[in-house]
Formats: C-alpha cells, structure tokens, sequence
C-alpha cells in the first residue's frame, strides 16, 4: 500500500478519500493508499471539498491558506497540498 502523505516540492502532498454526508467529521484510517475522511457535509456547491480542507487545517494546526485542493474537486479521491507542516506532523497528528 502506497503512502498518503509524500514530500514535495513546496510541501505535503496528501491523498484523501472522502465519504460525504457521515454523523460527524472524521479520520477513519487509510483506504487504498489514502487517509478516508469523514464529512458531515454533503457533496453540493463545493461543501464537502470546503469542510475537508477546514477539517485538515484545523487538524494540523494550520491556517486554511496553507491548504489547497490541488486535484479530484467532483471526486471522493482528492489530493491536497499541506504547506508549513512537516511530514512527520501530518502523520502524528492524523494518526497513520
């Protein structure tokens, strides 16, 4: 299984698969090489898409700005850049 969280130029690169419309938000553990988050919110107008990224950043201990969805927007598999966190706080503080 393939790592969710990779080093890149520019930051973390983070692979997410997200199950919209759940009880709570929440990290649930990795699904096929990818963090599966939870979102309350449904997949409509973006909702979800926002509610991960506020979810993450609040998470990691980092502004919003500092996380941007840089692919899968209209997908439950979505990769993320984490800038100014290292690696090794994203894997302690998401639990993987």
């Amino acid at each position: 299984m393939s790592e969710p969280a990779v080093a890149v130029a520019g930051g973390i690169r983070l692979a997410v698969h997200v199950q919209p419309r759940a009880a709570r938000t929440e990290v649930v553990g990795l699904y096929g090489g990818a963090l599966k988050v939870r979102v309350a919110s449904p997949p409509v107008d973006g909702a979800a898409n926002q509610e991960v990224v506020r979810f993450l950043a609040q998470r990691l201990g980092i502004p919003r700005s500092r996380v941007e969805l840089i692919s899968g927007a209209g997908a439950r598999r979505k990769s993320l850049l984490l800038r100014g966190v290292s690696l090794q706080e994203v894997r302690h503080r998401l639990a993987f």
